[in-house]
């Protein structure tokens, strides 16, 4: 997409007009359907979700949502359904994730007089806090509205809605009330020491901005913005480290701006954000959002969602699964997230501000370990315009970055967090499945450096000898599953350019799973520098250690059950086929649980399979190799009827960054990517009756399913644009110019269906 795509507005005149048009165009879509009705952004914000509740676009740079904590694991997104009071409202949110930060910019409206200290969960009133019911809280794609109690216990009410750079707040306050708000630019996520410096200054009675640096899960990160409020204050306060200063522009660490109104005055706040400058904030939000117009931000904003969620119509009488459903494509789009200003900068992951290329966007939060495995194979298929955009943006990272190669690029940092280096994933995808306009010359050498050449978590050793000792390196075996897999996909790209002798070596070193299988325990297990197995091995446990865990957020069960794209060749180590899935049946019966410590990530348990953590997620689709594909139909199904529902603790794990929505979407469509560095997805009885995907370019692929009842759930055959298919996978290009693909189904297994060798899924090893 071009960057004017993200360029609302040039004046208020166009500002009218433009969002006049969105309004009859929203219109005129509703009146098909209004997709948007069934999302429902309070999923996932309680349980371990992690999922935030406030106003975004797709794939927006902004998220204003509110804040009801900050110091906790339950609440990385700065909010958690559990609690009672709001410490306010911030523009800046991670979506389901296992760490914690951002939360730039918090609003805080209140009546009363001035605090600068949040106040506890215990004790909201000893600080800014306000109280809340959740019978007055409302969140829809695009808009997120709540009462608060007020101090001298009336109501008020806030609305928050965005643009891709920008925030809006429409705030009612109480008559007989002294209102203001306080703009809190100490706010983070953690521990309040993690703000290095911070700059603030009210450029005029209506008009604030500043910058900061944050130094947490992103580190040294920079954070710049621009505000403005509709009316004029009463009076303006400015807070330097607690206490007031007679000063419009300050410097320090703790900043805080206080500003008063009139009791019951409507004040709108608008923000845009930036992590380059101030200026560019003030471009970003002059450009996006000129005027007033709160409900023409709305609109618009609703129809952006709208638009995208069109992209994929499900036909289905059951209204929560369709909930689920489209709940799940939301939070698809939550990440990654938008990263330059209008004008075409953003700040490099070397520190430095760079230009765009004309047509080009810079993007930001990777959560590539999580989503290399369901929600960039899905975006191959209805977000296709911007999957190259995403690899180019992964590969100018690569380039600039003073890290090295992503893992878990967030803004203008890397967080090194999870195993592996899976960008390389995602860029293997893409190439293979032939998405134009990326060089992969160029993709190659960053992908390369990082697996022939860097020192880099054990990388040197596990190239040496086939894999990493754990006396020497932390989650030892969980980084040599994720090198065998990014190695795998690497040579796909290599072999493309022509680098066949690299890509010899890096297939051979694609099956160093073969080190690590014990043969007598049928276990991955973690080794010595001597080569000896490591002491009193217990499956159930993360490693010989608590501190010093072999496994990463796993155990053997589910780390055994980690090779994803040799499964032919690795279930030879079993003894075949049958053993294989005898293999696989024990783990859906082994009882749950770990032995040695208490890992928060793992949750959704059934026996030993954890859904609730994405080393598990393809581990139910193994069978087709196996040659019992009914008992891929049968897990499929408990999963997606049993952890998936619609209502707050609804999600079985985080849903980070979208991942855990995108199993459950695609796999209700009756498509996953086992091994998306393959190009191809195994087939599973879907969900829905009918699924319609818009490709773009006018195609579509049409997934249907012919069954008696709901209960039917085995396949008893396919057919592809109304040929028989015998087998239960297919390759990208045969569905990447359109396609029908229609399922029969019944309500007992076909044990004959697609059972043979011959029809199992593609493998390394022929």
């Amino acid at each position: 997409m071009d960057r004017r795509g993200f360029i609302q507005l040039a004046s208020f005149a166009a500002t009218q007009s433009v969002l006049g048009t969105t309004v009859a165009h929203a219109a005129s879509e509703r009146a098909a359907e209004d997709l948007t009705r069934w999302v429902d952004p309070i999923i996932g914000t309680g349980g371990h979700g992690h999922t935030y509740p406030g106003a975004t676009v797709p794939f927006g740079a902004v998220q204003f949502s509110p804040d009801t904590y900050n110091k906790q694991w339950d609440a990385a997104s700065g909010y958690h359904r559990d609690d009672t009071s709001i410490m306010g409202f911030s523009h800046t949110h991670l979506s389901g994730t296992g760490v914690g930060d951002m939360l730039d910019l918090l609003l805080v409206p209140r009546t009363g007089a001035v605090k600068l200290e949040p106040g506890t969960r215990e004790h909201p009133e000893e600080g800014y806090r306000s109280r809340f019911d959740h019978k007055n809280e409302h969140a829809e794609p695009g808009y997120y509205s709540v009462k608060m109690q007020s101090a001298g216990g009336k109501q008020v009410q806030v609305e928050l809605s965005a643009t891709g750079r920008t925030g809006i707040a429409r705030i009612h306050f109480p008559e007989g009330e002294e209102p203001h708000i306080l703009l809190d630019w100490y706010h983070v996520y953690g521990t309040n020491n993690t703000v290095t410096w911070a700059d603030l200054r009210v450029d005029d009675e209506q008009r604030i901005s500043g910058g900061r640096g944050v130094d947490k899960w992103t580190p040294k990160r920079e954070i710049y913005f621009a505000t403005e409020f509709s009316q004029r204050p009463k009076k303006i306060e400015v807070f330097a480290e607690g206490k007031p200063v007679d000063s419009r522009r300050v410097s320090g660490i703790r900043l805080q701006v206080a500003l008063h109104f009139e009791p019951g005055s409507t004040v709108l706040v608008k923000s845009g954000i930036s992590i380059v400058s101030a200026k560019n904030a003030r471009l970003n939000l002059d450009t996006e959002l000129p005027g007033w117009n709160f409900d023409a931000v709305r609109t618009a904003a609703n129809r952006k969602w709208q638009a995208e969620l069109a992209k994929i119509v499900v036909e289905d009488a059951d209204a929560e699964r369709k909930k689920i459903f489209y709940t799940g494509l939301y939070h698809m789009m939550c990440a990654p997230t938008l990263n330059d200003d209008v004008n075409g900068e953003y700040r490099g992951l070397d520190k430095q501000v760079h230009t765009l290329a004309k047509g080009e966007h810079n993007y930001s939060t990777f959560s590539l370990w999580d989503t290399y495995r369901a929600l960039h194979p899905s975006f191959t298929l209805w977000q296709r315009e911007r999957v190259a955009p995403m690899v180019n943006c992964l590969i100018r990272i690569a380039e600039q970055s003073i890290y090295g190669f992503p893992i878990w690029p967030l803004q203008d940092g890397e967080t090194y967090c999870m195993p592996g280096y899976h960008a390389a994933s995602v860029m293997a995808e893409a190439c293979v499945k032939k998405v134009p306009g990326i060089d992969w010359q160029r993709a190659y050498r960053a992908m390369r450096k990082r697996n022939m050449d860097d020192d880099y978590m054990g990388l040197p050793i596990y190239r040496r000898v086939g894999f990493i000792p754990a006396d020497r390196e932390k989650e030892s075996v969980g980084k040599v599953i994720e090198y065998m897999y990014c190695d795998w996909a690497t040579s796909q790209v290599a072999e493309h350019v022509g680098a066949h002798v690299d890509a010899k070596i890096q297939r051979k070193r694609s099956q160093s799973y073969k080190k690590l299988f014990d043969a007598k325990t049928q276990f991955i297990r973690a080794r010595l520098t001597n080569g000896d197995w490591t002491p009193n091995f217990d499956p159930k446990a993360t490693g010989y250690s608590p501190a010093w865990r072999d496994y990463c957020e796993s155990n053997a069960w589910q780390s055994t059950f980690g090779v994803q794209h040799d499964v032919k060749g690795y279930m030879h180590l079993f003894g075949g086929r049958e053993a294989f899935a005898r293999r696989l049946d024990a783990l859906f019966t082994e009882p749950f649980g770990v032995t040695n410590e208490n890992v928060m990530d793992m949750t959704g348990y059934i026996g030993q399979y954890v859904h609730g953590n994405e080393p598990s997620h393809h581990i139910a689709y193994l069978y087709l190799w196996a040659g019992q594909p009914w008992k891929t139909q049968e897990r499929v199904q408990q999963i997606l009827e049993t952890l998936y529902h619609a209502a707050p603790d609804g999600l079985s794990g985080n849903e980070d960054c979208g991942q855990m929505s995108a199993w459950f979407c695609m796999s209700a469509m009756g498509l996953y990517a086992v091994d998306p560095a393959s190009g191809t997805y195994v087939l599973n009885a879907p969900l829905f009756n009918r699924v319609t995907v818009k490709l773009g370019g006018g195609k579509k692929l049409v997934i249907g399913a012919k069954r008696s009842s709901h209960s039917d759930k085995y396949v008893h055959g396919v057919t592809l644009n109304g040929k028989p298919h015998d087998r239960l996978w297919v390759h990208h290009s045969e569905l990447v110019d359109g396609a029908h693909l229609l399922f029969h189904l019944g309500a007992e297994p076909n044990k004959s269906f697609a059972v043979s060798e011959t029809a199992m899924p593609p493998s390394l090893t022929a």
